[in-house]
This record gives C-alpha cells, structure tokens and sequence, in this order.
C-alpha cells in the first residue's frame, strides 16, 4: 500500500501527463482569421461610434467656422470705433484703410450694409453651399450683437451671437 504522500504525487504525475496530452492534441490544429459572429459584433461597434461621433464632429466643425466670423466682425468694430475718433462719422468707412472690411473667406462674406454719421452696422454672412449658410452676425456702433437670421433649426438671438443650434451665448 501506497502512502498519502506517495498517493499524492503519484496523482500529480498523471495529471501532468493529461495536460501534456491536451496540449499537444491542440497545437495540431491552428486557428486562421476571425468567425463571421466576431466579425459581425466588430461592424455592429463601429456603426454605433459613428453613428454617435460623426453628428458631434460636425457640431465642433461648425463652431469653429463661427469662431471665425466672430472675431472678424469684433477686430472690424474696433477699426470702424478708430475711424470715428479720428473722423467723427463712419461715412466712407468699410473701405481700404484702416477700417476695410475683412476679406470673404470660404465660409463667410463681411460687409457694413449701414454707415452713417453717427451709426453703423456690420454683419458677416455665412456663404451658402457651406455649413454656416443661412448664419448672420451682426455689430453695431453701441457693440450690441445679434444673430438675426440662423439655418433651419437653430435659434436665433437679438443679444448675443450664438455659439450652438441651441441659442446660447455662452
């Protein structure tokens, strides 16, 4: 008769020697490319991200062609604000000098519609084909702004240039 100690490894050995036999019987076979299930669920994970991520990167893209006009129409307040003082009338402002309207630029046009003695109003325009088109900016001499018309489905503001679809200023 065997004793416990004996037993035990006796035990241990025949189990080293299943796990060797199962290892080798698996090394014969090999695995080549994916099932057409992983494949499937890898699809099905990527349709979800864009479905999600492509609306929200269109989002962020349009902001930042607002951005633009944004800082066009205030650097153009601030010249038209200069021109006053040195001429005390924005007559003939908005044209080559120091207060020239920026250049249009892919997505948006500027232009000063009202030049008066005593007031003026600038707006910039997104072009259309684009994807600010349908959006206005507009300044004023008090620097009130406003975005007057928006596209479809936006907001509109009479106190503030809007930053989203939502109307929010901030």
């Amino acid at each position: 008769m065997l004793t416990d100690r004996a037993q035990n490894v006796r035990k241990a050995s025949q189990r080293g020697r299943r796990m060797r036999q199962i290892t080798r019987r698996s090394q014969g076979r090999q695995h080549h490319g994916f099932t057409l299930i992983e494949v499937m669920v890898a699809a099905v994970i990527v349709a979800i991200i864009a479905a999600v991520a492509i609306p929200q990167y269109s989002q962020y893209v349009v902001r930042g062609r607002m951005v633009e006009a944004q800082g066009q129409l205030a650097g153009l307040g601030t010249s038209l604000q200069q021109y006053y003082q040195d001429n005390r009338s924005y007559v003939g402002a908005c044209g080559n000098g120091l207060a020239a309207a920026p250049a249009n630029t892919t997505y948006f046009t500027y232009t000063c519609p009202t030049l008066a003695a005593a007031s003026f109003l600038v707006q910039a325009s997104g072009n259309s084909g684009t994807s600010v088109a349908g959006l206005v900016y507009t300044l004023d001499q008090n620097g009130s702004r406003a975005t007057p018309n928006v596209p479809s489905g936006w907001v509109s503001s009479t106190t503030c240039w809007i930053r989203n679809q939502s109307g929010s200023c901030n």
